[in-house]
């Protein structure tokens, strides 16, 4: 009888399906939009995340590449006094600190190369290594600043205004440039451990990658401007 009913109401039938249908679209729709809104899914640019990235370590290389301008200036000009204020300076310290830096670095890209190869706790070892080498390094920066400080070899002390001009200024640039140096160690670090937190909670995976190679090039600018201080104070006495 219900078949008969069914047959006998096409008009009926057409209407119920068509029913059904707008149902069923609007689950889909709503489905769709909780998929674009309710999931709120990452963007994720890596080649515009490398573009800006590359952008912002450009403007650290214009900051320190100006200090180094000034640095050479006033070593043509103070060419003896530089050399006097370079030769106390404690060499072991700074080649140390050079080395720690160096393999900091080699531990970071470490991290990057096992992470992309789903190695994720060893990608992690490696980060606590480089954090563990950055905290090396400030620790000897902080003796050494200490021993220039007990000497009273600092700005503005009444020992350091005895000596020539050019060994004032040599030392004034020894502790803006390698404080503004461990600064940036400083917030590396913490960089590093931002990273760290978004690898445990699955926010950087062998598939989305970026934000720890972005962390990798910044710690390498770090390194490489070290490279370049340990030289120009260190070794030119």
């Amino acid at each position: 009888m219900s078949e008969s009913i069914a047959g006998n109401d096409p008009a009926g039938n057409g209407a119920a399906l068509s029913a059904a249908g707008e149902v069923s679209h609007g689950m889909q729709g709503q489905k769709n939009h909780e998929g674009h809104h309710g999931g709120h899914e990452e963007h994720y640019d890596p080649v515009a995340g490398k573009i800006g990235m590359w952008l912002f370590l450009f403007t650290e290389v214009l900051l320190f590449g100006a200090l180094f301008i000034v640095f050479a200036v006033y070593l043509f000009e103070f060419t003896w006094q530089f050399r006097q204020g370079s030769s106390e300076l404690n060499i072991p310290m700074g080649a140390t600190n050079t080395l720690i830096l160096l393999t900091s670095s080699l531990t970071m890209a470490l991290s990057i190369a096992l992470l992309e190869r789903g190695r994720k706790a060893l990608a992690t070892k490696m980060l606590n290594a480089t954090l563990a080498f950055a905290g090396a390094f400030l620790v000897i920066k902080a003796f050494e600043w200490g021993a220039k400080f007990e000497h009273h070899i600092y700005p503005g002390s009444e020992h350091l205004l005895e000596k020539t001009k050019g060994e004032i200024v040599f030392f004034g640039l020894y502790f803006v440039m390698t404080g503004l140096h461990a600064l940036h160690v400083i917030i590396g670090m913490g960089v590093i451990l931002f990273a760290k937190r978004k690898m445990a909670r699955g926010e950087i995976n062998p598939e989305r990658v970026l934000f720890l190679e972005n962390t990798g090039l910044y710690w390498h600018l770090v390194d490489l401007v070290w490279i370049y201080l340990f030289p120009l104070f260190y070794l030119i006495g």
